[in-house]
């Protein structure tokens, strides 16, 4: 007992009390403006606010405008020009229901939609008839007849249904609710309400039967116009109801909404046309008036009726946005309400200052309301040519001279009516102030109606708003969101000291975010995996492989950011140098290390064996996809099948978790925050056919090659993702930085697929040079939906000299053009499958493609047309002469290395960049020279200028990326003409080019000159694996010491690597005998001797989980034998594929500048003159534009206008995001917070003292049985917005980072 509490203080304590120096790597975030960003966030909360409350606010009070355009009376509209006024009124009623039928139908042509049975149709279709019966009648023929106060707030009585339907819905669910009396509150609101009005009406003239008529009309219309939001309702009926048709109803309502939609869009349109037309005639009015409105009054009816559609839609919209930010009480309910107050203020206002003026114009005579109606009012003679704006509130008082303001009876029921009807629509919203959002809420899920009504705008968006029955706190009708687990998936080979560092960082900075032994975290769970490429070597000596300097360098990092993490927040000494124990394992495929993390989060470090697995980045996905997802998570529940379960049961729960377990596709020198990880789980939590998720990739490092990349990585998601993402689907997501859901891996004909070997020459282009762009491919031709989320960073290592770059792009340029030709190939198919994908994106595509093909010869043009200008060349003699240097470099690269080639496009590259430099300068000096910016090169190159400078300044963090555009365009011609040459000339070269260094100097170099024959690779699995099974038999007993020398004990702890298999004759000659004098036999004695701060301890896989390595090894990553045969077959197949498509590909580009060429030639009239303008707009003449030319220009500058137009749309939709992010992401309290805090236990305590076995096997989301709920002073903290958890400005430790 006091040997272990003496271990354990050991354990404790410094081991090396004089080492207190550390080198601490960049650990905050230091890329992220978290200050700029939280203004940023107050001033988009306070801006949206703003706008809905100032667009509700003009969209009501231009309506109630209208109305009073077309009241009785009133001067500005004369009695006979009313019908123009009632038919903008009508205008502003169908405008929202033609908008939903255009994007129904558009829905219903690109999407599976059924039709609805007779019962569902018929159902739907008188309600919607009741409802837009009610909706035309008051507002066209009952409230231009009312009062201006009245008008504004009668609407608010359409909640009377609205509020008796929530009454049944919470009675029928049978539930305890707090929302059940302020209902029952609002119904009695809004009844006295009429009743007020009623009494104000009927009592002012009893024997005025005409008025009686209105009065009606307006109470009975205005009940019908609550039937709008039924469907609001019938969901929870039905949920509740026992009866089996109103289910049925219901479900068939959803299925075919589209096509119900559609046909409410009809009705509503035939409905609100009829009344209006019935109405016009049945009051003595002319429709021929329509045609001779006079100008001042069109000029204000068309200023009305546009603000009030404008308005409108805009409302929607922003209130739309700001649901989806999270702000729903403060962007959205709060400013409808006070917009609906404010109209009264607004309309009402003006009229008391203009009857306090005339008063005061009287000097004491005294005057009442009704006098004043009847002298100035009813007595004026309008006209527009002074001030409208008066006239217009001549006009509003005119509806309130029925009523005699000057008696306070009348005042009191009419302000009465109008505070009831008022209180009853806020108490019947009332639940709004407690609806639980999900982050980036769908709509659909926000929203029952997918449009607004623009006459009460208001009224339709807050009653429009999805009622939910709560009960103990909990949903019930809310779609709740599962916890996910996620897999960070990592691929290494060659990565540098730095480079690891930073991705290992990364993993354990998201542990640090999301512990895994805390509670109250319960969105999702992750477990890191890196599998670690051609980890081992062979040593002179030694019985066993061991680990290569990569493989050992990553443990070592681990070891290193593991105390990082455990001691950052120590002051004198770091206390906890000896880290706690961890499992080391041999596998048949190699190895591997599990590390538990500070906070319980494994990372486990798979190190493959080439001789034993097959390796390269392909291969090492398909290892990590069958092994997370088929093993870990498909033989779970056969596990359970075999015992008896339910198979109904067990089919559901493993459907939802396919769908609720993520990959997360990570290059081994990505560096992220975990708020990128969380942005991308969003997508992919909130709508289920999105398959995959990309970030927004920033290349690092330094120099011209590095600086050309960061601009185009920009140019590439500022634009092209962007407007992929929005009129369309990503083709693309990068492997480094990727979510993808495994429902969509587990798809037929995509894991299965991804897995399958290259046999044809066209499948080693497409497959093994671009595994991302294939496997998302794969997705795409499966109706799964690939996004881009802008908000989401992760950084990653550039190429950074010429070679590597040029040996980069050699493998994504033709992957590239074969995955979307594969696309193109399959567009009838996919745009069926795929509701993403329509015929007009795929055109998109195609012009892409072909503008990509043709990129040498619109280089050499554009050079043509420089050397023209500069030296006043003959057009035809410039394009000869810019001909002449990409033919010799075409004609070398097939006669060159590959070496050789990259250093002839180096030098031609940097007199291109001269030839652009001096160029851009001439076009600038003749622009100046010539005074006009008005010709069509100039208007093109200002015009690009202008798109890229706004799109930089929507990306303010990235606008310094703007300066590396000069470098970007002197490299044009480098990068879409030689590069381009380099690419298709080496199509059959399909080695990966990057990372490929040497192997170590200790490790034993294979005869290049004797390839292995497949019996003797056969022979060499087979001792891997008889060796992996000899080493696993025996166990150390003893425990890891510090080695003094050569120990024997070492030497015997792994069995010989030589076993005699097959035909293979044993060692005859003692010459021949092996030495094995090695410090260390095998790669785990010799890691276990190394890593000293970082204790591993020997385990063993399961026998499941052995048996699956060795059979996925047998069935998909069996080592490739050396067939030399079939090697020289794949060669000469590449090489038959490459003169073929550059065949195709360079006959291309001849045919385009041929063209050119003849018309310049014989100067053939079908030039295109365009006039040549000065600055002052005078004629300087004309200027001849080749057609085939103007219309690539054309295309070209069509499709950067709509990548333009996406980015904005793209942009909105981000901030949107990020803002609900920050509104909606716990805030945990930081550690040293966390000190203050009395009878507080440190979270990890336990995660970094444990030495219990590690639960790596373990696919399934766990959560701690023991945690409870926090204490109230915790639970204050925790929802604090003191503190950001991932605010790097407010923190000085790792407890704080993101």
């Amino acid at each position: 007992m006091d040997e272990d509490m003496d271990n354990l203080d050991s354990r404790e304590f410094p081991k090396r009390p004089w080492d207190t120096a550390r080198e601490m790597p960049i650990i905050e975030d230091e890329n992220t403006p978290w200050k700029l960003i939280k203004l940023l966030r107050f001033v988009t909360l306070c801006a949206v606010a703003f706008i809905v409350f100032g667009l509700a606010l003009c969209s009501k009070t231009s309506f109630l405008l209208l109305i009073t355009l077309s009241s009785e009376g009133t001067q500005v509209i004369s009695e006979k020009q009313k019908p123009v006024s009632l038919l903008c009124i009508g205008c502003a009623l169908v405008t929202s229901s033609v908008l939903l039928f255009i994007k129904s139908a558009w829905k219903a042509c690109y999407k599976t939609s059924k039709f609805p049975r007779l019962t569902t149709t018929a159902l739907v279709l008188f309600l919607e008839f009741v409802a837009s019966a009610g909706a035309a009648i008051l507002t066209i023929v009952a409230m231009p007849h009312l009062d201006i106060v009245t008008n504004v707030t009668i609407l608010n009585g359409a909640a009377f249904l609205s509020a008796l339907l929530q009454m049944v819905a919470q009675c029928t669910a049978k539930e305890r609710n707090r929302f059940l009396v302020p209902s029952i509150i609002a119904l009695l609101f809004i009844l006295l309400g009429y009743g007020l009005f009623l009494a104000l009406y009927i009592m002012k003239d009893p024997k005025d039967l005409k008025m009686a008529v209105w009065v009606g009309l307006a109470v009975g219309s205005s009940l019908l116009v609550s039937f709008n939001w039924w469907e609001n309702y019938f969901g929870l009926i039905s949920e509740n109801s026992s009866s089996i048709v109103v289910e049925g109803l219901y479900h068939d309502m959803r299925k075919c909404q589209n096509i119900l939609n559609m046909l409410s869009s009809l009705l509503r349109i035939a409905v609100t046309a009829s009344v209006l037309g019935a109405y016009v005639p049945l009051s003595q009015m002319d429709w021929d008036v329509v045609r001779s409105i006079p100008g001042p009054q069109t000029q204000v009816i068309a200023i009305t009726v546009g603000v009030q559609l404008v308005s409108s839609a805009l409302c929607h919209w922003f209130s739309l946005a700001a649901c989806k930010m999270h702000a729903m009480r403060r962007c959205f309910v709060l400013p409808l309400y006070l917009a609906s107050l404010s109209v009264v203020a607004v309309l009402v206002i003006p009229v008391i200052v203009y009857y306090q003026d005339y008063r005061l114009s009287l000097n004491g005579t005294s005057t009442n309301f009704s006098h004043y109606c009847n002298v100035v009012v009813e007595a004026r003679d309008a006209s527009l040519n002074s001030s409208v704006f008066s006239e217009l509130v001549y006009d509003v008082t005119q509806t309130l001279c029925f009523l005699d303001m000057s008696k306070i009876s009348d005042i009191g029921f009419l302000t009465g009516a109008a505070v009831s009807w008022w209180l009853g629509f806020v108490l019947c919203t009332f639940h709004l102030w407690h609806l639980s959002l999900h982050r980036i809420q769908r709509t659909q899920d926000l929203f029952v109606r997918r449009f607004y009504e623009g006459g009460f705008i208001e009224q339709s968006l807050l009653l429009n708003t999805r009622f939910e029955v709560k009960s103990s706190g909990t949903l019930k009708s809310a779609r709740a969101f599962d916890p996910a687990m996620i897999y960070l998936c990592a691929t290494m080979w060659h990565e540098t000291y730095e480079e690891m560092m930073n991705m290992i960082i990364s993993i354990f900075r998201l542990d640090k975010y999301r512990p895994r032994d805390q509670a109250k975290f319960t969105d999702f769970s992750f477990e890191a995996h890196i599998y670690f490429d051609d980890a081992f070597l062979d040593i002179k000596g030694s019985r066993g492989r061991h680990l290569n300097e990569y493989g050992k360098n990553l443990v070592q990092i681990i070891a290193e950011v593991y105390g990082i993490f455990t001691n950052i927040d120590e002051k004198i000494f770091i206390k906890k140098q000896q880290l706690p124990k961890q499992k080391i394992v041999k596998t048949p495929y190699g190895g591997r290390i599990v590390v538990k993390m500070p906070h319980g989060n494994n990372i486990v470090i798979h190190f493959k064996d080439k001789d034993c697995i097959r390796h390269k980045k392909r291969w090492s996905q398909v290892m990590y996809l069958y092994y997370l997802l088929g093993f870990k998570l498909m033989t779970k529940y056969y596990s359970r099948w075999k015992k008896g379960e339910d198979e109904a049961f067990l089919k559901q729960n493993l459907q939802k978790e396919k769908r609720n377990t993520y990959l997360l596709a990570l290059d081994g020198d990505t560096d992220f925050q975990p708020t990128a990880v969380l942005l991308l789980v969003d997508r992919l939590k909130m709508y289920p056919r999105v398959g995959a998720a990309c970030g927004r990739i920033h290349p690092t490092g330094s120099g011209p090659v590095v600086w050309f990349q960061k601009f185009e990585y920009a140019i590439s998601h500022w634009l092209q993702k962007t407007a992929e993402h929005v009129i369309g689907c990503v083709l693309c997501s990068p492997g480094c930085f990727s979510l993808f859901r495994a429902e969509a891996l587990m798809d037929n004909n995509v894991m299965k697929r991804y897995s399958s070997k290259s046999i044809e020459a066209s499948q080693y282009v497409q497959y093994d040079q671009g595994e991302d762009r294939w496997l998302c491919t794969l997705l795409l031709k499966q109706g799964w939906r690939v996004e881009y989320n802008a908000a989401s960073d992760a950084y990653t290592n550039a190429p950074e000299d010429f070679k590597e770059l040029y040996n980069q792009r050699r493998r994504w340029g033709p992957s590239t053009m074969a995955n979307v030709a594969d696309l193109l190939g399959s567009t009838t198919g996919i745009s069926k499958r795929n509701p993403s994908i329509s015929k007009p994106f795929m055109f998109y595509q195609l012009f892409g493609m072909f503008s990509a093909i043709l990129a040498p010869a619109t280089i050499c043009l554009m050079t043509a047309g420089s050397i023209s200008f500069m030296f006043d060349f003959n057009s035809s003699l410039a394009l000869v002469l810019s001909v002449v240097p990409p033919a010799i470099f075409l004609g070398l690269c097939f006669k060159l290395k590959s070496d050789t080639q990259i250093t002839v496009a180096a030098i031609l590259s940097m007199m291109y960049a001269f030839l652009m430099l001096v160029v851009s300068m001439a076009i600038v000096g003749a622009m100046v020279k010539d005074n006009t910016i008005f010709t069509p090169s100039s208007m093109f190159v200002i015009t690009m200028a202008t798109i890229y400078f706004v799109t930089a300044l929507m990306h303010p963090q990235e606008f310094p990326l703007v300066f590396y555009g000069l470098l970007y365009i002197l490299c044009i011609p480098s990068a879409y003409l030689l590069l381009t040459i380099y690419s298709m000339v080496n199509l059959n070269n399909v080695s990966w080019g990057t990372r490929e260094t040497k192997a170590a100097a200790e490790a034993a170099q294979p005869d290049s000159t004797a390839p292995e024959t497949p019996k003797e690779k056969a022979r060499s699995a087979i001792q891997c694996l008889v060796s992996w099974a000899q080493c696993c038999c025996k166990k150390s007993s003893e425990k890891r010491a510090v080695p003094q020398g050569p120990q024997e004990e070492e030497e015997e702890e792994c069995g010989p690597q030589n076993t005699i298999v097959d035909d293979i004759p044993p060692y005859d000659d003692p010459r021949d005998v092996p030495v094995y004098d090695s410090l260390h036999q095998c790669w785990v004695t010799e890691m276990q001797q190394l890593s000293t701060d970082m204790e591993l301890e020997e385990d063993t896989l399961e026998k499941e989980e052995e048996q699956f390595f060795i059979e996925l090894q047998l069935k998909y990553l069996e080592p490739l034998p050396a067939d030399k045969a079939k090697q020289e077959m794949v060669k000469e197949s590449l090489k038959e594929l490459r003169n073929k498509v550059n065949f195709a590909f360079f006959f291309l580009n001849a045919v385009w500048l041929a063209a050119t060429f003849t018309l310049q030639t014989f100067d053939v009239a079908i030039f295109i003159e365009v006039p040549k303008l000065s600055v002052e707009l005078q004629d300087l003449g004309q200027v001849k534009i080749d057609p085939i030319g103007f219309m690539f220009i054309i295309g070209f500058a069509a499709s950067v206008l709509v990548q333009f137009v996406a980015m904005l749309f793209h942009r909105l939709n981000t901030l949107i995001h990020y803002v609900a992010f920050l509104n909606t992401e716990p805030k945990p309290v930081s550690k040293t917070q966390e000190q203050y805090l009395p009878h507080k236990k440190k979270a990890f305590s336990s995660a970094s003292n444990s030495t219990t076995r590690s639960d790596y096997g373990s696919g399934s989301i766990q959560m701690s049985e023991n945690a409870s709920r926090s204490s109230p002073v915790e639970s204050e903290l925790y929802e604090s917005d003191d503190d950001m958890y991932f605010h790097p400005s407010r923190i000085s430790n790792v407890d704080a980072l993101v």
